[in-house]
């Protein structure tokens, strides 16, 4: 559980875009984008726990264009964001109110777009001793559970917050909240971006 909490806690991207849509849709958008980002995280953990060679190589060998291509991805989705008129975005959520799938696969592919997260499962892996050799299948089982059930915890704990002060917002402060919000994934996407630029570079033996 431990380990869910913390892979989830670091205020990232996706963090950041789970307490905006709370803020603009509800608690439940915010909430399921966290659903979708803690499956994302227990796929990662399980390439690591059950040592899936074939995968984490190729990640690891392609480190570099992955943290480009979803630094791009979120470089994107926060332009979107500024530019979008949160009352369409209230009229969409009226017409789809129970419909939050696309919240969920977003939360889903943001967190899966970052792959570095598996340099972050290896050492608490290693802290926690999870999987140890002498385990029983069904104790691996339990594990990533609560692994997800430490992801969800601090989704809801995050979501319910972030909702209870919702309410003091208007149509104006959401559009405003939602360009701050927007701006500040660019900046962090933007150094993603650039540094992963510069690793492939050194990478290609084109910086030195």
């Amino acid at each position: 559980m431990s380990i869910g909490i913390i892979l989830s806690a670091p205020m990232g991207p996706i963090g950041i875009l789970c307490i905006q849509r709370t803020l603009n849709n509800g608690r439940h958008s915010g909430l399921f984008t966290g659903v979708g980002a803690a499956i994302s995280d227990l796929f990662y953990c399980l390439l690591v726990g059950l040592g899936i060679s074939l995968v984490t190589d190729f990640i690891a060998d392609h480190v570099n264009v992955l943290q480009i291509i979803g630094s791009v991805i979120l470089i994107v989705y926060a332009v979107y964001m500024i530019f979008h008129n949160p009352v369409s975005q209230i009229k969409e959520n009226i017409d789809q109110r129970n419909d939050h799938w696309r919240d969920m696969v977003t939360g889903f592919l943001f967190t899966l777009s970052n792959p570095l997260i598996m340099f972050l499962i290896i050492p608490l892996f290693a802290r926690f001793g999870f999987p140890l050799p002498e385990y029983k299948f069904y104790h691996i089982i339990i594990g990533y559970a609560f692994i997800v059930v430490g992801a969800l915890l601090w989704w809801a704990v995050i979501t319910f917050f972030v909702d209870k002060v919702r309410t003091h917002f208007n149509i104006r402060s959401m559009w405003l909240i939602n360009r701050i919000i927007g701006s500040i994934i660019i900046v962090l996407s933007c150094y993603g971006l650039v540094t992963g630029v510069i690793a492939y570079l050194h990478e290609l033996n084109i910086l030195t």
